[in-house]
């Protein structure tokens, strides 16, 4: 069994930035991928940005150039940095750890953007 926690979220005006934080219970060296995604009102549950043990990224076409994922190995944790941040990007932001025979979820962070 695998907890994820997340911090960060807020509300924020358009333009702003917010950082995201997930700490796992279980070494981020045994974790293949961790990454994040997020699930809008009345939206399914969509990718956001994943990054891997070898540093690999992958990012949602919407996030491109604005959202960063990084993951700090030494401290369990998976950030997502966002930047110019859009009212569209309101969701509950949700930590995802992948073994690769299994995954865990955290209960999610909520971001508002509005002004």
């Amino acid at each position: 069994q695998v907890q994820l926690v997340e911090s960060g979220g807020g509300l924020v005006q358009p333009g702003g930035s917010l950082r995201l934080s997930c700490v796992s219970s279980k070494s981020a060296f045994s974790i293949y991928a961790m990454g994040w995604y997020r699930r809008a009102p009345g939206k399914q549950r969509e990718l956001v940005g994943t990054i891997t043990i070898n540093g690999r990224t992958k990012y949602a076409d919407s996030v491109k150039g604005r959202f960063t994922v990084s993951r700090d190995n030494a401290k369990n944790t998976v950030y997502l940095q966002m930047n110019s941040l859009e009212p569209e990007d309101t969701a509950t932001y949700y930590c995802n750890a992948d073994l690769g025979y299994s995954d865990y979820w955290g209960k999610g962070t909520r971001v508002t953007v509005s002004s």
